[in-house]
């Protein structure tokens, strides 16, 4: 099947103006139309009719698509709260109004479906997992010309546009800053690996401990799954080789919170007894006993950027280019993180 891409090196011209010529948008000179028609007869091109209907016809609607997770108050959530708040107004200042589709986990990843019934002109996708069917679906909407942009997750070796922040970074100021209060024995309380910001948070973390010249044993990495259930459930883990562990940053503050109420059950303190950070710095991390320190994570701005590019993509007729925006973190410490280690 030939792409867009390859008219587009044939005319010697961009994949944006190939869009142009078939779509019928904007000005453009006649040598230029003709060089991409005639790029387009060689290589048998037939345009995506999808994407050209699409291009030439505006819902005034920006897609969100979100995961279905039964039992869980989604919108209360504060990382999808803060995504959410940061896109409406993004696309209110704009013009445009939001459309919400829910996702179960089980469903036919199809995203074309928002395009194809005309409900959207372009779409942001919030907590997708790097799986084969998802990394399929995305290629497919990329080589349609389809806009849309990812939240919070990249996929390793593919090009597409991407927001998100730089967790990596954020976890190693995390783990230096527990190291520059006395700690050593620092665990690490990680979330689900098919998420990016995972694997982002565990670099960060192996390298502040290898910076700090300090081994990582086997019993430091604990694994969740980004509730406050798997840290309250880690606290078991945790208890059982407490002679080890003198500190704990978590990947979020959910984990961190649940980690925090388990050990206390237990008469471990956090503050007192051990050193926990967290990350996202939600409402949550401000309100908890004692306040959590956490990494903050710019959510609010990670979707307002993510409408206007997309937006922009689209309003100029080409897609959002396969780009990654990556936003700072930045620690906030509170008393959790605070405390002398044990003797």
């Amino acid at each position: 099947m030939v792409t867009r891409k390859e008219v587009a090196e044939l005319a010697g011209v961009s994949e944006a103006t190939v869009s142009r010529v078939f779509n019928g948008l904007g000005p453009m000179k006649p040598a230029t139309k003709e060089r991409v028609l005639e790029a387009a007869r060689q290589l048998d091109y037939h345009p995506n009719a999808i994407a050209q209907s699409f291009a030439r016809r505006r819902s005034g609607n920006l897609g969100v698509v979100l995961p279905y997770m039964p039992k869980v108050h989604l919108f209360s959530t504060y990382y999808f709260a803060e995504i959410l708040s940061g896109i409406g107004e993004q696309v209110r200042e704009q013009g445009y109004d939001l459309l919400l589709s829910l996702l179960k986990p089980d469903e036919s990843l199809d995203y074309t479906r928002l395009y194809r019934s005309q409900k959207v002109d372009a779409c942001i996708i919030l907590g997708a997992r790097d799986t084969p069917q998802q990394r399929q679906s995305l290629q497919q909407l990329q080589e349609q010309g389809l806009p849309f942009c990812l939240v919070n997750q990249h996929f390793e070796g593919s090009t597409f546009y991407e927001v998100d922040a730089d967790h990596a970074e954020g976890s190693y100021q995390a783990v230096r800053h527990l190291q520059e209060e006395g700690y050593r024995k620092i665990a690490f309380l990680n979330g689900s690996p098919e998420y990016s910001n995972s694997a982002d948070r565990l670099q960060g973390y192996l390298r502040a401990m290898a910076d700090a010249g300090l081994e990582v044993t086997p019993g430091l990495l604990l694994q969740g799954n980004y509730s406050r259930k798997s840290g309250y459930e880690a606290a078991d883990q945790l208890w059982e080789q407490r002679e080890q562990v003198e500190a704990v940053f978590a990947a979020n503050d959910r984990m961190a919170i649940g980690l925090m109420q388990g050990l206390r059950e237990k008469g471990w303190i956090a503050g007192r007894d051990f050193a926990v950070i967290g990350c996202d710095d939600s409402d949550s991390a401000k309100l908890s006993d004692p306040p959590l320190s956490s990494i903050s994570v710019p959510f609010y701005e990670m979707g307002k950027e993510a409408a206007r590019g997309v937006l922009a993509g689209f309003l100029h007729g080409e897609s959002a280019k396969p780009v990654s925006v990556k936003l700072p973190t930045s620690l906030v410490v509170r008393q959790s993180s605070k405390g002398s280690p044990r003797k």
